[in-house]
């Protein structure tokens, strides 16, 4: 309990590792963080008293764990709906918190929100994940939905074997001709390269369990009443948890009682280096706030940061194999464009969390309402809507190197030309970047991943966790739980790194970004 553990990174996985090692009794924890503030992509940024959540933040989990932990902070503000959803932890081991509608001046709460996620096509709504309903037979028509169904009978009478990439992947489970209508663009738009170069380790990772099959058999059980909510893929849920102010709200929360307890935050504070020599690291080199150099001693390090700066910071130690997979790993950067409506300037009401956009020749990936994750998140939400665009780039793209003026001006043209909004200009705009929000699956060093990742698990006491901390797409719950696992063997003086890399492999979860 004595021994010093740096944590890098006070987003979801940096803070629950801070949360539960202090539980357990360790009195000397420091967590760095870039940012000015904690969450990492989780953060929720404050422009005017309108909120944006970068890339949107569902709470909801298959693990009752992480449910109880988020509860604890934070609990679950009864709705009149909070029935049917706790109705999906009745397995839990102990009752979730929750506070009553009489407490509705409570700030620090979780509510119980509904999901809408749609699909925007040639100005018209469709599901997402895709419905096969008398709207959508509508839309499509009949002809378009016979040879639908008739391209995904084909993919399953003659399945591409083997599933070498996401094109692959998609194919086998949706068909030929849906694949093109529904999943090619916005996928190529996300990742900036084709789906033939994506690996089906992607599909594997985010969308495993969710099918046209699965799909017709939720609705075929629906219809004859015998949903079972618990069971859906995640991208099926129809409710989940929201912070009244955004996700921000719940790592805020987190990292204010961490150190109330006596843990320590550095902010503003970049890790430039990582001292590691026999096979054990010995402390980090940080540029703090004022630019100045400090190093920091550490008995464990717990790494949150993108695997191709972790590496780099520690220079020659990996071998040259290692340090050319590392420079070759990719990510995407992100950008929302946040840009606030009058509502009577809409021609038509929005009642999405986000709409994934398919028009051709349209920059924007998806746009999110953040009044739908919560009325909270708008200083106004009775008269202006507050749109957050989503643009997805590398630091070499005309996007990135944009001004914000630009930006805006694009956003602005965009959802004008596809008629989601009905005036050329917004009352109110700004913009967010977000550099490395992905890590890429895609590349020839990510095929050589596995060769880095043996070598860094060869560390006894570096512990890889969350999404860039190990280069994987794991949703905001998966990176808790890789966290919990880390500090856990730190706890019990246990060194079996795979236990780690385990979580979200077998789990049947999804969450489409």
């Amino acid at each position: 309990m004595q021994k010093k553990v740096a944590i890098v990174g006070a987003g979801p996985a940096g803070l629950t590792a801070a949360i539960e090692l202090q539980r357990a009794g360790f009195k000397n924890i420091v967590v760095f963080e870039s940012c000015t503030q904690v969450g990492g992509i989780s953060k929720t940024v404050n422009y005017k008293g309108n909120r944006i959540d970068i890339g949107g933040h569902r709470f909801f989990s298959k693990s009752d764990w992480v449910i109880n932990w988020w509860a604890d902070f934070m609990p679950i503000q009864k709705d009149g709906t909070q029935d049917n959803f706790l109705l999906k932890y009745k397995g839990n081991a102990r009752p979730i918190p929750s506070v009553s509608t009489s407490t509705s001046s409570e700030e620090n709460v979780l509510l119980i929100r509904s999901r809408l996620s749609r699909i925007y096509f040639n100005k018209e709504f469709f599901d997402y994940p895709l419905s096969l309903n008398s709207e959508m037979i509508s839309k499509l028509g009949f002809k378009k939905t016979f040879l639908f169904g008739v391209s995904y009978m084909l993919s399953k009478l003659r399945p591409i074997k083997p599933e070498q990439s996401l094109q692959d992947f998609l194919i086998n489970r949706f068909g030929k001709k849906l694949f093109h209508r529904f999943f090619k663009e916005y996928t190529e738009k996300v990742w900036g390269v084709p789906c033939t170069e994506i690996s089906a380790d992607w599909g594997a990772q985010r969308i495993k369990s969710l099918s046209i099959t699965s799909v017709l058999f939720r609705a075929l059980k629906k219809a004859i009443g015998l949903q079972k909510s618990k069971a859906s893929p995640t991208s099926l849920i129809e409710s989940f948890l929201y912070p009244k102010y955004g996700p921000g709200q719940m790592w805020q929360v987190v990292a204010d009682t961490f150190v109330r307890n006596g843990g320590k935050i550095v902010l503003s504070s970049e890790v430039i280096g990582i001292d590691i020599s026999q096979g054990r690291i010995h402390g980090v080199k940080y540029k703090d706030s004022q630019g100045s150099e400090r190093s920091e001693g550490c008995d464990y390090l717990i790494s949150t940061m993108p695997v191709r700066d972790l590496v780099l910071c520690a220079g020659s130690v990996f071998s040259s194999k290692a340090l050319e997979i590392a420079s070759g790993l990719q990510y995407r950067d992100f950008i929302t464009v946040g840009l606030l409506y009058r509502r009577i300037d809409l021609p038509r009401e929005l009642r999405d969390n986000w709409i994934y956009i398919q028009e051709p020749n349209i920059n924007v990936g998806r746009v999110q309402v953040f009044n739908n994750w919560s009325p909270d998140m708008v200083a106004n939400p009775a008269e202006t809507l507050w749109l957050g665009l989503e643009y997805f780039c590398k630091e070499s793209d005309f996007l990135w190197s944009s001004t914000d003026k630009k930006l805006i001006e694009l956003g602005e043209h965009e959802m004008f030309q596809i008629g989601l909004v009905s005036v050329g200009t917004s009352i109110d705009a700004t913009v967010l970047r977000v550099p490395k929000a992905y890590p890429g699956y895609f590349g020839a060093a990510f095929k050589e991943f596995e060769l880095l990742r043996a070598e860094l698990d060869s560390v006894a006491n570096l512990f890889l966790v969350g999404r860039n901390g190990m280069h994987r797409y794991n949703n905001q719950d998966h990176s808790m739980l890789t966290a919990a696992e880390a500090a856990r063997q730190i706890v019990a003086g246990e060194t079996n790194k795979d236990l780690i890399w385990r979580i979200n492999i077998d789990d049947a979860y999804q969450e489409q970004k």
